[in-house]
């Protein structure tokens, strides 16, 4: 067998040397201009001479001194007297500084520079040089493949993959040339050798872990350490077949474990799951860490595949099973699974990626099984939230609406904020299930419910009738009173008013504009493909009604109190009047109205300014036009009538100018928009008059 292998590599190696008549007139053509690379290396001989020469003399004491000590060396340690000879020290001295032969330099450089190397490289001389050895010589390229062929029958693999690596570069070095036979030849004998190798390497692993079974049939060895380094600089498949080998028998006893019908299946059981493989990677760590090149990530493939496995077995599991999940048990599985994929994220092998990896391969490897069965988190949320808000109505009914001159009163409802508490700790949970599909069914059950406490806990308490406290509809507010006062709202009523207009103004703000707006937050959450499908526009919109309703109601109220004292301005005789005085008693009882309404409705909305400022406009625009109404009524009326309704006027005119700030103790300037309402209108009642 020795002597086969012997003939066989001297034929290898002679078709290797041989050189076709063309190929050698090539090479001798390239090298047209070797001479004066060989004059430049000449130079830099004879100064590198210069420089040793220089060294040597400089040099002359130190070799005398070291002799010397040498040979005190040599007399106090008899045992290694003649062991080494004197000479053999001077001739290896001596050799460390060879005489060039440049004749045979240059007929060396023309038997075995490649043909076709550009006339630029070949001038510079350096990189010419540099490639003479190793990559200029196929021949012996043509050796290592030999010597390949024989260390892969012998599994010699420590040796085949330094042998391997270095003819593939040369292989790498010399691809432009595969035009020449010998080259291309090579590259064949090369590719043949590598097949061959990834062959018998994976048979090698089959026969040490074994697809079928789940018991190993091996173990760590240095042929298989070595094998895996040879598989390195192989086709990528074979190194991902290794790993799909490796990983398939690893994880084999996980699904006999772990099948769906037995009782360790089921997700109360699933911790059972995580704790298996990590006993499996600590096996894995102890016995196979150094078996396999740290950068093939062999940790972290078992646990994804682990995880693909899993993903895969629950779904099935939850399938046959659908009628037995409930919510405590679903988001027991749910938070035991993502934290396991957080740990698994943390464990991560620091090995260097790929670009292109993804961050975190464990978010969501697992969790997304559950994502088919979350209508059962989101029909608990819908029956839960329903009982928060028949809860609220309950307590507000118990309780009663805020009280004037307390805390409560004005502020924001409480269930308000409890509200939008519970809806944020539901996105947030439901966005770690998913940020899918259920996002938007959450979604559309914050919608439903925000309507609801829009409609029962806000607009239906806002106050109507009261047959305690003398209160009356918004229809009546609007009749005339002759000869009496209009009844109007408490002032807990005010309060109340004023708390749901502040609570309705919370919401809108929440739900959209100021802070971390609801609508924004739920975008944030969920893909970005579901991102158009949320739209809480409706729900903003019903808020703002609540707001209107709310402005209006005081508006109204305070428009009523003031139409019994207009209405006694119509019937005065001003045909009659003599002489004119102080400001009428009807300027006197609208001015006492305002005083009474104008400082409780501004304290109770101080939170929410500009809307007291709307209700201040909105005020001005309905009293004056019917100020001036009721201007077209007193008829007859004389030139002193005239001149004392024009003085009335001015007084009704000064006091609404003053109107935002009226009783106040601290006195703010009027906002501009409001001031040229009250301006324009009353100055055309007095244009009336004059």
């Amino acid at each position: 067998m020795m002597e086969e292998e012997e003939l066989e590599f001297a034929e290898d190696l002679e078709a290797i040397l041989h050189l076709t008549p063309e190929v050698q007139l090539a090479i001798e053509q390239s090298l047209a201009n070797i001479d004066d690379v060989v004059n430049k290396i000449r130079l830099k001989i004879r100064r590198l001479d210069d420089n040793i020469r220089t060294v040597v003399r400089g040099q002359t004491n130190v070799g005398q001194d070291g002799r010397q000590t040498v040979s005190r060396g040599t007399r106090s340690c008899p045992g290694g007297r003649g062991r080494v000879p004197g000479d053999a020290v001077a001739s290896r001295g001596t050799r460390s500084h060879p005489v060039f032969n440049l004749h045979g330099l240059g007929s060396f450089i023309r038997r075995v520079v490649p043909a076709g190397r550009e006339k630029e490289r070949c001038e510079t001389g350096t990189p010419t040089i540099l490639e003479l050895n190793p990559h200029g010589s196929d021949a012996n390229s043509g050796i290592k493949c030999v010597r390949i062929k024989a260390m892969t029958r012998k599994r010699q693999y420590g040796e085949v993959a330094n042998l391997l690596q270095g003819v593939v570069n040369v292989l790498e070095h010399f691809h432009k040339y595969m035009g020449i036979p010998q080259i291309r030849q090579l590259s064949e004998r090369v590719k043949a050798a590598q097949s061959e190798l990834g062959t018998q390497i994976l048979a090698d692993f089959e026969e040490a872990f074994p697809s079928q079974g789940s018991k190993r049939a091996g173990g760590p060895s240095n042929v298989l350490r070595d094998a895996c380094l040879v598989a390195n600089v192989l086709d990528p498949r074979i190194r991902q077949e290794i790993i799909k080998k490796f990983i398939r028998q690893h994880l084999s006893e996980y699904l006999v474990l772990f099948q769906e019908n037995q009782d360790v299946a089921w997700l109360d059981k699933i911790d059972r799951r995580y704790a298996w493989l990590k006993r499996q990677l600590v096996d894995y760590e102890e016995k196979y860490s150094h078996m396999f090149p740290q950068e093939w990530c062999m940790t972290e493939r078992i646990a994804v595949e682990f995880c693909h496995i899993t993903r895969v077995e629950l779904a099935k599991v939850m399938r046959t099973r659908a009628k037995e999940i409930e919510v405590k048990l679903l988001l027991f599985a749910i938070q035991r699974t993502t934290n396991f994929e957080a740990t698994s994220r943390d464990r991560r092998s620091p090995t260097p990626r790929k670009p292109k990896a993804p961050d975190n391969p464990f978010h969501g490897i697992v969790s997304k099984c559950f994502e088919p069965h979350l209508y059962v988190y989101i029909e608990s949320q819908d029956k839960n939230l329903g009982e928060l808000i028949d809860r609220f109505v309950a307590d507000f009914r118990a309780q009663g609406p805020p009280k004037a001159g307390t805390e409560e009163g004005g502020a924001v409802l409480p269930s308000c904020a409890d509200l939008f508490v519970y809806y944020k700790k539901c996105m947030v949970q439901c966005s770690q299930l998913s940020t899918g599909e259920p996002m938007i069914a959450l979604s559309t059950i914050f919608q439903k419910y925000l309507r609801e406490y829009a409609w029962k806990i806000l607009s239906s308490n806002l106050p109507k009738t009261s047959s305690n406290s003398g209160g009356l509809t918004i229809s009546s507010l609007l009749k005339e009173k002759e000869g009496s006062e209009a009844a109007k709202f408490t002032v807990d009523e005010l309060c109340l008013i004023c708390s749901i207009l502040s609570t309705a103004e919370y919401c809108l703000a929440t739900t959209q504009q100021a802070g971390l707006p609801l609508e924004e937050k739920l975008k944030e959450k969920v893909d970005k493909v579901l991102v158009e499908r949320i739209n809480l526009a409706g729900e903003m919109d019903t808020f703002s009604t609540v707001i209107s309703n709310s402005i209006q109601l005081l508006v109204q109220d305070l428009d009523a109190a003031c139409d019994p004292a207009l209405t006694a301005m119509s019937k005065m005789p001003w045909q009659s009047v003599e002489h004119v005085g102080d400001q009428s008693p009807y300027v006197t009882s609208v001015i006492v109205h305002i005083k009474q309404n104008v400082p409780i409705i501004r304290d109770n909305l101080a939170a929410t300014r500009k809307y007291f400022t709307q209700f201040c406009i909105k005020f001005t625009n309905s009293f004056i036009p019917k100020f001036i109404n009721h201007l077209f009524r007193c008829k007859p009326i004389s030139m002193v009538g005239a001149e004392q309704l024009l003085l009335d006027t001015h007084s009704l005119k000064t006091v609404l100018l003053d109107l935002p700030s009226i009783g106040s103790q601290v006195l703010r300037k009027a906002p501009a928009s409001y001031t040229k309402i009250v301006v324009k209108g009353m100055t055309r009642a007095e244009m009336i008059l004059k």
